[in-house]
């Protein structure tokens, strides 16, 4: 999936404002203008539009996290260069609304998508585990509308 759909699905589904998106960048000490946000919200074919990096969709997630749950007594090791997969994304999503596997059963149905706890333990699994499963982009986009079907208050931001 593009970053920029994934930013925009979030943004509607969490019916979050601009304001807590820069927030949310805030957080974790990326520098998000509103001019720059306003650019990567727009859709593809308008005259504005510029693409959003993994690097700043991994920083906002880090931030989404932040805003939902505030901050962790643990850690982070922040020399670790970590690739953001679906996988990663389905995680830190879950993290920060701090869903349930019964919460996620029924995100992935409201996306039209059947999935048992057992799949879903293998989504979260850490890669290379025997069972670890990679997460499509289809999956992912059906996770994304489920949760815009749960969470969504029917506002226009």
């Amino acid at each position: 999936m593009q970053t920029n759909d994934i930013l925009f699905k979030l943004k509607t589904a969490l019916s979050l404002e601009d304001e807590q998106i820069i927030e949310a960048y805030k957080l974790v000490d990326y520098e998000m203008t509103k001019a720059r946000l306003a650019n990567i919200m727009t859709r593809r074919q308008d005259k504005n539009f510029e693409e959003a990096s993994f690097e700043e969709l991994g920083i906002f997630l880090d931030g989404l996290v932040l805003l939902k749950r505030g901050p962790s007594d643990k850690v982070a090791n922040e020399d670790d260069v970590v690739e953001l997969t679906n996988n990663l994304i389905l995680k830190k999503v879950r993290v920060a609304m701090e869903l349930k596997e019964p919460e996620l059963i029924i995100l992935f149905a409201l996306g039209e998508v059947t999935i048992t706890k057992r799949q879903i333990g293998s989504l979260f699994r850490k890669e290379g585990a025997k069972n670890f499963k990679v997460c499509s982009d289809e999956l992912l986009d059906a996770f994304l509308e489920g949760l815009n079907e749960f969470y969504y208050d029917g506002k226009e931001i």
